[in-house]
């Protein structure tokens, strides 16, 4: 079929899940292989639903040391361990999303046996490693001691979606957002290396292991992200270098099927220079490139532009906007999805 698919990042600011559920699939149809529940209701703002892993946690306390992404986004006192406790005393007994995820894997059964969803639509989940939630909630000395400890609490959460979810019906995409990309793209060196290279490498490893947790017939699918913070990323991307290096790192050491990996499109940025690393990207046969070219605020002309200057260097890729929709008013939605619709038909 001549144009292109589209792919939603995951949260989208309805109801609740049906009602995300109903809408995308009258917006988008068969264009549409894969749909997240929206992360309604508290998960709509991302990670901030999973602070009290580590405020309420008996290990922890508030400490003195503030964070902010960025001079409008909230400023959060990160947690640190109470005095007499150890890393052994930190415990997460259970992180939700696969209990989250049979709920509204029902949904989306009950909503495509009924034809409201189009068949062979997979369910997706989606998943964020320890650093992006360290990064906002832990004190800087601990995000590296904690990493591994809260990623075993993900492994075991992908375990329970595995064992409860067909896994034709499912695919797991995992949040590689800007405490990677932005550290990466400042040279933010320290918790996850001493120099860019080290900390490449080190995210590598965390992530691949992660996914080559995730069963070989559920589709995996990775969304890199430079932040959405009121609309704004934490940095600019000079170019998609970072993205192709950490895509070839990913494919050197993830031993299952790659499905899919979506990157960041700025909205002033349809120029051939931040495209240009795409040329060399390598990537596997069965991976599909997606692009995140839409962009509400400039709406079908601004993304056919972006199209254009994509198509440059990759001959097909799926589109969808930067990050998800959640911070959106949900009055806007509408526009957004037709946006989708008619850029999907671009050549």
């Amino acid at each position: 079929m001549p144009g292109h698919d589209c792919y939603l990042v995951g949260s989208v600011p309805m109801e609740n899940a049906e009602a995300v559920f109903t809408n995308v699939s009258a917006a988008l149809g068969t264009q549409l292989k894969r749909i997240p529940d929206g992360e309604t209701g508290k998960r709509l703002d991302w990670i901030t639903w999973l602070e009290p892993v580590f405020a309420n946690n008996p290990a922890m306390e508030q400490s003195d040391e503030l964070f902010q992404l960025h001079a409008t986004s909230v400023a959060r006192r990160r947690q640190r361990l109470k005095p007499g406790k150890t890393l052994a005393d930190f415990k997460i007994d259970d992180l939700f999303y696969a209990r989250i995820a049979q709920e509204s894997y029902a949904v989306f059964k009950r909503l495509r046996d009924a034809g409201k969803i189009p068949p062979g639509t997979r369910f997706q989940v989606d998943l964020v490693p320890a650093h992006s939630v360290t990064w906002l909630f832990v004190a800087n000395d601990l995000q590296a001691p904690i990493d591994p400890l809260y990623n075993d609490a993900v492994g075991r959460e992908i375990d329970k979606i595995a064992a409860t979810i067909p896994h034709q019906d499912l695919a797991i995409q995992f949040d590689v957002a800007s405490a990677v990309f932005a550290r990466l793209e400042r040279n933010e060196t320290g918790v996850y290396g001493a120099t860019k290279e080290e900390m490449q490498v080190k995210f590598a490893e965390i992530l691949a292991k992660l996914a080559n947790r995730v069963p070989a017939d559920i589709e995996l699918l990775f969304h890199f992200c430079y932040g959405d913070s009121n609309h704004r990323h934490v940095v600019e991307p000079t170019d998609m270098s970072d993205m192709v290096d950490m895509l070839h790192r990913l494919g050197a050491l993830i031993r299952r099927p790659i499905n899919l990996v979506h990157m960041p499109v700025p909205r002033d940025r349809s120029d051939d220079a931040y495209f240009a690393p795409l040329k060399q990207a390598k990537l596997r046969p069965e991976t599909e490139l997606a692009l995140g070219l839409v962009h509400h605020t400039d709406g079908i002309d601004g993304t056919r532009r972006r199209i254009a200057a994509a198509r440059k260097v990759a001959p097909t890729f799926t589109i969808g906007t930067e990050c998800g929709f959640g911070r959106r008013k949900p009055e806007t939605i509408p526009e957004l999805l037709r946006i989708h619709a008619e850029a999907a038909k671009l050549p």
